[in-house]
């Protein structure tokens, strides 16, 4: 499963930014790099992992830099073994990067070609043949790897025969599934797996990520990336989304409503309804929602003494908001009293929870 065009953004990769399988640093994680290194050193590494976490702070970058490390004989048979770096110049980091070891195997949603549109999903055709590796014995005796980047992309049938070979592993077998949701894998899958929890990267990390990246992201100002971090919620990814003057604006005109509440500014409430109504503007009514979503979770942390009793109108109304969220988005219906509502049920909230 080679690479034909190198320059293709593929579907799990940010535009800008090397693909995970390219990126030879970690930021932050050395709990979820140590789990496996302690695996190694013992001779005892399970067989499955489940890697979870939000989107964009590293669960595939550490999915590869498993894989490189266990793919290579001198490194997977250090019994002293202090890190899972391997050399990009080495013929395994090579193989990796090229989706083209013969002890490889990744399942992923297909990036697009001249004649068709990338997958939305990883089809049950795809694991059967990513699966068939596992039929016999590595040539070098090693591991055999498989990656699945997302859990999230696998159908009910790619994720049941997924489980088949996870539920009787061959010898010296390694499944690496990311997931940005865990909770929602296949109970059947996570009860086989060793759960391995990678938390939001401190600002720090985030920073030296970003700094890494060069190129076009050399030139984003200090002041832009301090601005844009308190948003990001510790993923890379989301805050290289974020790195734009007029989307940090936005987000910032946005919470100095909701802080305002119980108090509304009426006149601006029904001018951004009004602008999130428009055709053009779901960029900004996603951002609005993220906004919202990011301060309710915010007031209930601020507030977690009080005890869920009193914080109980804070999340029926953040439920209120998401059920909603739905039903405008399936029946595609006006986005005005949505937010209009929005504000009065917030306000509401905040006077019950003060």
């Amino acid at each position: 499963m080679s690479r034909d065009n190198q320059d293709v953004v593929e579907p799990d990769q940010f535009d800008g930014a090397p693909h995970p399988r390219d990126q030879f640093a970690l930021f932050g994680h050395k709990d979820g790099e140590g789990a496996f290194l302690e695996g190694l050193r013992n001779g005892r590494l399970h067989h499955a992992w489940l890697i979870g976490g939000p989107q964009g702070i590293g669960k595939a970058t550490l999915a590869y830099r498993v894989a490189r490390a266990v793919l290579d004989p001198a490194k997977v048979n250090d019994r002293f073994i202090d890190n899972l770096q391997v050399s990009p110049e080495s013929a395994v980091a090579r193989q990796v990067s090229a989706l083209s070891h013969p002890n490889l195997s990744v399942l992923r949603r297909a990036p697009a070609t001249d004649k068709k549109a990338a997958s939305t999903t990883i089809p049950v055709d795809a694991v059967r043949r990513a699966l068939n590796m596992f039929g016999s014995t590595a040539a070098d005796g090693g591991y055999r790897v498989c990656i699945v980047d997302s859990a999230e992309d696998l159908t009910i049938s790619s994720a049941n025969a997924l489980l088949k070979v996870i539920e009787e592993p061959p010898p010296r077998s390694l499944f690496l599934i990311v997931s940005h949701a865990p909770q929602r894998v296949l109970p059947t899958i996570r009860s086989r797996c060793r759960r391995l929890l990678l938390r939001p990267l401190e600002e720090a990390h985030i920073k030296a990520a970003i700094h890494s990246l060069g190129g076009a992201w050399s030139g984003v100002s200090e002041e832009l990336l301090d601005q844009a971090l308190p948003y990001g919620e510790g993923s890379v990814r989301r805050t290289l989304e974020l790195l734009d003057e007029e989307k940090v604006a936005f987000i910032e005109e946005v919470t100095r409503l909701l802080e305002g509440l119980p108090r509304a500014d009426t006149k601006q409430i029904y001018a951004l309804a009004e602008a999130l109504a428009k055709r053009d503007a779901d960029d900004s009514y996603e951002l609005t929602l993220e906004t919202v979503e990011r301060w309710v979770s915010g007031k209930l942390r601020e507030r977690a003494s009080l005890g869920p009793t009193r914080l109980a109108p804070l999340v029926e109304v953040c439920e209120k908001i998401a059920r909603t969220a739905r039903e405008i988005d399936v029946f595609n219906l006006d986005r005005r009293p949505f937010i209009l509502t929005l504000f009065d049920d917030l306000a509401d909230a905040v006077r019950r929870t003060a």
